[in-house]
């Protein structure tokens, strides 16, 4: 079988792109072809597809007029289109596997696609597809406001980026999308990772008719040597507002675990000037960290701690501290209680501070339940995410609309 992989991303930023990567492999691993289209960067991995790869949109550039230029190339992108159908005439792939695809790549490739007569799946890993700002948050709270094609809130709550022009720019991509139909004639398929994002896509999508699949991502447990005891919680993942590391260090404040925090992001200054405003000596922060420098510190843990206060999908983080022998305390948003459920870890309200503490506390006084939830946990990712696995899954989600 011949698949083509899109993304607007050929360069590791996140979970997003390692499922990306890992889901090529996979196939590659299973005597697949594969092709790739995406947009180029500096930082891209090389690729015998990059020929076909074209400039991402300058939404961000630092002139109006670039800016206003670009604007109807994030909702619809002629030059994608062109490029991706010159792909499909040259690849001639049996069906199309997209990713995150809004703004720099757009729907317009899953119109060349059905015009060619291709079938095209979609993974979501964030709410772009039913929510302007990606995240069923509006920076203070979760948020559905723009159930029911009301996209014009995003502009009210400024809640993209917490700008009026990206929160304008994102509403006028959602609405014309949605005039255009964009997911019912286009997308034969939408696959999720999580129960919890399938569930609330129905719950939106009421009225559409919709195929749906879940794909859980591809993780390789081998990568890690388990550990199953370690001297203090950790926290690793981007420092920012939805992520919830404010509540972490207002719960260092009730309690005195050692707690090391490791990334970056725009609350890290703010973050770290309140921890030795408030003599949290407990708490370190250590900065970015990647590779074998973060899995050394993730192999001390005692247990991993994931305070997110949006609806993550299924984040990353979670898997790699499963793999490593850690039991996770995660908040109960989104797809984490999924995968925390009820003997890899703890789960507690991200907007309760002294529910998270309590949990903390729980888990540091015992660390024997913290090894036998690791050991839970570990089990637990080596069996259901193995490549084998998956691999049944994409193929049993790609059968469902080749035949």
């Amino acid at each position: 079988m011949r698949v083509l992989l899109t993304h607007k991303f050929f360069r590791l930023t996140g979970g997003a792109e390692v499922f990306f990567f890992e889901t090529g492999k996979s196939l590659v691993n299973n005597g697949h072809e594969i092709a790739y289209f995406s947009t180029h960067h500096p930082d891209n991995i090389t690729t015998e597809w990059n020929d076909y790869f074209i400039e991402p949109p300058a939404y961000d550039s630092k002139f109006l007029t670039e800016r206003i230029f670009s604007l109807k190339n994030i909702i619809y992108s002629k030059n994608a289109k062109n490029a991706f159908s010159k792909l499909l005439h040259d690849f001639q792939p049996d069906i199309v596997h997209a990713f995150a695809i809004y703004t720099h790549l757009t729907p317009s490739i899953f119109e060349a696609a059905k015009e060619m007569g291709i079938p095209v799946v979609m993974s979501c890993n964030d709410y772009k597809h039913i929510c302007p700002n990606y995240k069923l948050y509006d920076g203070t709270q979760l948020c559905e406001d723009c159930r029911g094609a009301k996209f014009y809130n995003a502009i009210l709550k400024k809640c993209c980026k917490n700008s009026l022009a990206f929160s304008t720019a994102s509403s006028l991509e959602a609405y014309v999308h949605n005039f255009m139909k964009v997911h019912e004639k286009y997308v034969d398929r939408f696959l999720f990772a999580s129960q919890f994002m399938l569930d609330k896509t129905k719950s939106f999508w009421r009225d559409k008719d919709i195929s749906y699949g879940v794909l859980k991502n591809p993780f390789k447990a081998s990568d890690y040597n388990p550990v199953y005891s370690g001297e203090y919680a950790l926290y690793f993942g981007r420092i920012i507002d939805e992520k919830g590391v404010d509540r972490l260090v207002e719960a260092a404040k009730l309690i005195s675990i050692p707690i090391k925090i490791i990334g970056d992001g725009p609350d890290l200054e703010k973050l770290t000037r309140i921890a030795r405003e408030n003599n949290l000596s407990h708490v370190e922060f250590l900065g970015p960290m990647w590779g074998k420098d973060l899995d050394n510190v993730l192999y001390g843990a005692r247990f991993v701690i994931v305070p997110s206060i949006w609806n993550e999908n299924f984040p990353y983080v979670i898997f790699q501290a499963f793999a490593a022998g850690k039991p996770v305390l995660g908040s109960r948003r989104g797809g984490i209680p999924e995968l925390i459920g009820e003997d890899r870890g703890l789960l507690f309200d991200p907007s309760n501070i002294q529910e998270m503490a309590d949990s903390m506390t729980s888990m540091w006084e015992k660390p024997d339940e913290c090894e036998r939830m690791g050991l839970q946990a570990r089990e637990y990712i080596v069996k259901e995410y193995s490549d084998e696995v998956f691999y049944n899954s994409i193929m049993s989600n790609y059968k469902a609309v080749l035949k």
